[in-house]
């Protein structure tokens, strides 16, 4: 690992240096094609902790990666604290499209160093992991307002969608960004929090839509003052576990993924 971080070129973004450390690693663990369950828990931390170590840039170690990830962003207990209850909330979320993937890839056989990198290849696209840095990047461009009213409101003049806003899956409110946020505001002074959780006042004024995880791990990372790619970095390591531990579930059935298609177009003509 400490190898393929000094490999990586210059500022990449979260997911590509996930991705470019996993391909190293993969190769030299070979230890991984063992899938029994006693062997999965160890490649499974050594793949966490990897992960960890990519998107901070500091080298892996043994403590628990909330740790692990506060001490690369140089944050204090309350921070570390705040890190570890995202990184819980985030790690699983059902048969989303990453995770879909991820036991798809599992059900195969393949070790889980190709079960994350296929995870975070779908997690890569701006509709699945493309929301939380859109959402951590409307944080930090309102933050310096101390009114970020009229700012919002021209976003959506021009039909704009506010990212980090509404969940089909959650109409009333998303569980996981009520539990951040109310954790941002027990956990850090008033000057940390104010600014952003501003912004989400703010938002709701304009609109219905209640705040999603996108937004609050945005807000999160710009309360802390953690380096842009942050909020993508703690879902894609927080989500890592829960990929790993659908596929140590995948493995135990022994069941290849293999749905069927239905031919729905046009039928040839008649001979």
């Amino acid at each position: 690992t400490r190898r393929s971080l000094r490999d990586l070129p210059a500022d990449p973004a979260p997911i590509e240096r996930a991705r470019a450390v996993l391909g190293h690693l993969a190769a030299d663990d070979l230890g991984a094609v063992d899938l029994a369950p006693a062997n999965l828990l160890g490649v499974g931390g050594r793949l966490v902790r990897a992960l960890a170590a990519a998107v901070t840039g500091a080298p892996p170690e043994a403590r628990p990666v909330h740790l692990q990830l506060a001490q690369g962003w140089k944050l204090d207990q309350a921070g570390a604290d705040l890190v570890r209850r995202a990184l819980v909330l985030v790690a699983d979320h059902e048969l989303n499209a990453s995770t879909h993937v991820a036991r798809c890839v599992a059900s195969t056989g393949a070790t889980p160093y190709a079960v994350v990198l296929a995870a975070l290849s779908a997690l890569s696209g701006p509709r699945h992991g493309g929301a939380s840095s859109r959402a951590e990047a409307l944080v930090a461009d309102l933050a310096p307002l101390s009114d970020p009213g009229p700012a919002l409101a021209d976003f959506l003049r021009r039909g704009e969608r506010l990212p980090g806003f509404g969940h089909p899956l959650y109409p009333a409110g998303d569980p996981r960004a009520s539990a951040i946020l109310a954790a941002l505001q027990a956990g850090l002074p008033v000057r940390q929090t104010a600014t952003v959780l501003r912004i989400g006042k703010a938002v709701g004024r304009l609109i219905t839509q209640p705040p999603n995880v996108d937004f609050a791990l945005g807000c999160l990372s710009v309360a802390l003052g953690l380096p842009r790619g942050a909020a993508l970095s703690l879902f894609l390591v927080g989500r890592a576990v829960g990929w790993i531990a659908h596929a140590m579930e995948q493995y135990a059935t022994g069941e290849l993924i293999r749905p069927r298609a239905r031919y729905v177009g046009p039928l040839p003509e008649p001979a």
